[in-house]
């Protein structure tokens, strides 16, 4: 059995055929999975069990090794969204997805930026298991009808449907309108003065009146157990609770998911991330991540690719 080759950067010491393709590809097929998941922790066994069946294959009757690849992850991943759909159910308070700290050239590719943001990857959890990995599968990996009937066990026809199904459902539910850079970080810099000065008016100016902020402290820290609706009730949130926090807060601008976000810290250590969804030029939505289970993915980047 040939061993495990753990990461696509630097160097590899059993430079075979099989083990060569497989880390060419493997940044690709990590994003595949998180897609997919939404957990870079299930993402990581996916891409296991997936280089435990490609290191099998006989690479002489492979066409596109690429479209396999993808294919055997996509099973893998359909096969574990059972697991996660599980350990959903029972979770508590909101779930929201891991967020990766991602390198700022993620975010030349607007495509690729916007399906692993965290707004989209939340309107991707709306979909059925083989609806989102049709929808990933055609309209950011690009992949032909038959390939990706292959990957979901279904036929070329069923899968013209629920693509066009799907794509209808994300249209009506990802953000309106294109969003800048700019805008986001315009938006995260008002959020980042009123936790560290208490000022809210500027971040109150941004805000819509329908924001929703959602926490995710997954049972192990404390964070809001249901989402917060309303910028008056958001507001008061924060008002009340940022002057209550003991230790010296910071919040530092980073790219999560392709998208400009905040790291906030209390006394140097990372309390949580904070990502915003921006809809017509206000902030609809505010995403918390405390858990700390979820937050080891933002002291380093992770690779992502299409």
């Amino acid at each position: 059995m040939r061993s495990w080759p753990e990461s696509a950067d630097g160097p590899q010491r059993c430079a075979d055929p099989a083990t060569e393709t497989f880390v060419t590809h493997r940044n690709l097929l990590f994003t595949v999975a998180y897609e997919l998941l939404g957990s870079a922790a299930d993402a990581e066994d996916v891409l296991q069990e997936t280089w435990l069946r490609w290191a099998e294959v006989d690479l002489d009757v492979v066409r596109d090794q690429r479209a396999y690849l993808i294919r055997i992850t996509t099973r893998q991943a359909l096969n574990r969204m059972r697991t996660l759909g599980r350990r959903k159910e029972s979770y508590v308070g909101p779930w929201l997805p891991e967020p990766l700290l991602t390198s700022p050239d993620v975010a030349e590719d607007v495509e690729l930026a916007d399906s692993v943001s965290m707004a989209m990857l939340l309107v991707l959890e709306t979909l059925a298991p083989t609806e989102r990995a049709v929808f990933v599968l055609r309209e950011v990996f690009d992949l032909g009808y038959d390939e990706i009937a292959r990957a979901v066990g279904k036929s070329s026809a069923a899968v013209r449907q629920i693509a066009h199904r799907a794509r209808e459902h994300v249209a009506a539910r990802r953000p309106r309108g294109v969003v800048s850079p700019a805008e986001t970080r315009d938006a995260l810099a008002a959020f980042q003065r009123a936790i560290e000065t208490g000022d809210l008016q500027g971040l109150l100016d941004l805000l819509a009146p329908d924001v929703v902020l959602v926490g995710d402290g997954g049972g192990v820290v404390q964070a809001v157990p249901r989402p917060i609706v309303g910028a008056d009730r958001v507001a008061r949130l924060l008002a009340a609770g940022v002057p209550t926090i003991a230790g010296e807060i910071s919040a530092e601008p980073v790219q999560l998911n392709g998208r400009p976000a905040l790291i906030v810290r209390i006394d140097g250590v990372i309390d949580d991330v904070v990502a915003v969804r921006i809809d017509d030029g206000l902030i609809t939505a505010l995403y918390v991540v405390r858990n700390p289970e979820k937050l080891s993915r933002v002291q380093r980047e992770t690779a992502v690719s299409r």
